[in-house]
């Protein structure tokens, strides 16, 4: 099973340490890293590609497995260039995911073009991607790409093409990722490949993989309905489950997504 390269500095290391939202949380944050870590597995693993674990598991109680401080860690910036769905959606999933992750593609093809036209679509949805790559120079090329793809609003394009059947064999070298901007229609490909290798892209790299490792993301794809983690690309029902269920329970509280207020 490929694992995430070893820090390479006491100051990457610390960004892997859960950060502090409570003590309930660290609670959410080991039950997300539980099943997390079977989430990313070569592509000769077995053809069950689901994880199981606690963080798989959705109850019919819409409370249950869900934790407020998570919840507030949704944005809902309407300026959020990689985000879809509108930004009061009931319901905000939050994605952490790398771009050479089989499973990650796997949810982008099978899974989350479903959701988006059952939920995103009739405004109860709203998807934040969390850039979080794990497997070194190329994830970290992809990531930034992404990016660099979406300040020119093609961030969904781009994703598309790189989670397409047989992408990430061709690997995620610059040149690649240029050639996958290009299909994804960025029409301005010298501001791409500056914005790509800039401050602002590192940057925001840097902040979503931090996010990812201090809840307690240990592997890709991992998830947050309102608060509830899910890790790896699970079936299709266990989504729908967790959305419907956060969904009604927005309506009995009345306030969307019962996050309080957006991470800052």
């Amino acid at each position: 099973m490929p694992t995430p390269k070893n820090p390479k500095s006491s100051k990457s290391a610390n960004a892997r340490k859960p950060l502090v939202y409570g003590a309930v949380v660290v609670v959410a944050a080991g039950l997300l890293g539980f099943a997390s870590y079977r989430a990313t597995a070569p592509d000769t693993a077995s053809k069950d590609t689901t994880a199981t674990g606690p963080a798989a598991e959705v109850s019919a109680d819409p409370d249950a497995g869900v934790y407020p401080e998570l919840a507030k860690l949704a944005r809902r910036d309407a300026d959020d260039k990689l985000a879809i769905g509108p930004a009061d959606a009931p319901v905000v999933l939050i994605e952490y995911a790398d771009f050479k992750c089989g499973y990650c593609g796997k949810f982008a093809r099978d899974t989350e073009p479903e959701l988006i036209e059952k939920y995103v679509k009739d405004g109860t949805l709203r998807i934040e991607w969390r850039n979080f790559p794990i497997f070194g120079e190329e994830s970290e090329n992809a990531a930034r790409g992404a990016w660099a793809a979406g300040q020119q609003n093609r961030f969904w394009e781009f994703h598309r093409a790189a989670y397409a059947e047989g992408a990430k064999e061709k690997g995620f070298g610059k040149d690649r990722v240029k050639a996958l901007a290009e299909e994804a229609g960025v029409k301005d490909l010298d501001r791409f490949m500056k914005d790509l290798d800039g401050d602002a892209a590192r940057a925001s790299v840097k902040k979503d993989t931090e996010q990812a490792y201090g809840i307690g993301a240990t592997s890709t794809p991992s998830f947050l309905i309102n608060g509830r983690p899910i890790a790896g690309a699970q079936p299709d029902e266990t989504f729908t489950r967790a959305i419907e269920a956060a969904a009604e329970q927005a309506k009995t509280t009345g306030a969307a997504g019962q996050a309080g207020e957006p991470a800052k």
